[in-house]
């Protein structure tokens, strides 16, 4: 549907979905003046490209971000992802988290339960070298809803994650469509793409991946042996 009277052009509406690569892009609503798209193949919501940020404003947006590595109520909010990937690693996995912010928490709490960690983040830690190995485990936490161009970091981190290990994504599913315009998670000018359950459905069934989502707003994958 379209809010508003939203329209799309030609260009917009016969690029691919930036998550599945499928020309099955459809104007799905209208917000603030920003226009959405639905994808027909995987159902994931893309905000059109014509209104993503710039490097430098979303640079600056993420340097207002304040998560500590030792605040309790961040760590709490880590742990939901923590809590179901912890129970099924090997003791010494060796993990990667990527997109870990200034300040890797989550790369601090695995590691405080015996976990070596790497960390990767294009804007604060771009130490390109620990892209260069496979790892028992990879973390992405509030980092997918951000990604321009989705379907080439997904394979990147299917590289990234050994035969039989894990890579473990905490974002908001997307699920009540006529709530979508106020939700929260909308307004933030950095989410580009919105996942919806089904969305990591067929990213498993594509990669060969096994899905589990063990809570809310987390899903875990294993790379197939």
């Amino acid at each position: 549907m379209i809010s508003g009277g939203a329209t799309a052009s030609n260009t917009e509406l016969s690029e691919c979905c930036s998550v599945c690569e499928s020309r099955t892009l459809a104007p799905f609503m209208e917000v603030e003046g920003k226009l959405y798209l639905r994808c027909g193949t995987c159902q994931a919501t893309l905000m059109a490209p014509g209104f993503y940020l710039s490097e430098q404003e979303e640079r600056a947006v993420y340097q207002l971000h304040d998560n500590q590595p030792e605040d309790p109520g961040y760590r709490k909010f880590l742990s939901k992802l923590v809590g179901p990937l912890l129970a099924k690693l090997s003791p010494g996995a060796h993990g990667l988290d990527f997109g870990c912010g200034p300040g890797p928490a989550l790369a601090s709490m695995f590691e405080e339960a015996g976990y070596p960690m790497a960390v990767y983040d294009p804007f604060f830690r771009p130490e390109r070298e620990v892209l260069n190995q496979a790892y028992d485990f990879v973390t992405c936490t509030e980092v997918v809803e951000h990604l321009h161009q989705p379907a080439q970091v997904f394979r990147q981190l299917d590289a990234l994650v050994k035969p039989g290990g894990w890579l473990g994504i905490m974002t908001c599913f997307q699920n009540a469509d006529d709530r979508f315009a106020t939700w929260h998670y909308r307004r933030d000018p950095t989410h580009v793409v919105f996942y919806r359950e089904e969305t990591f459905a067929w990213l498993a069934a594509h990669f060969g991946w096994e899905l589990e989502v063990p809570r809310k707003d987390v899903a875990l994958f294993r790379k197939r042996a």
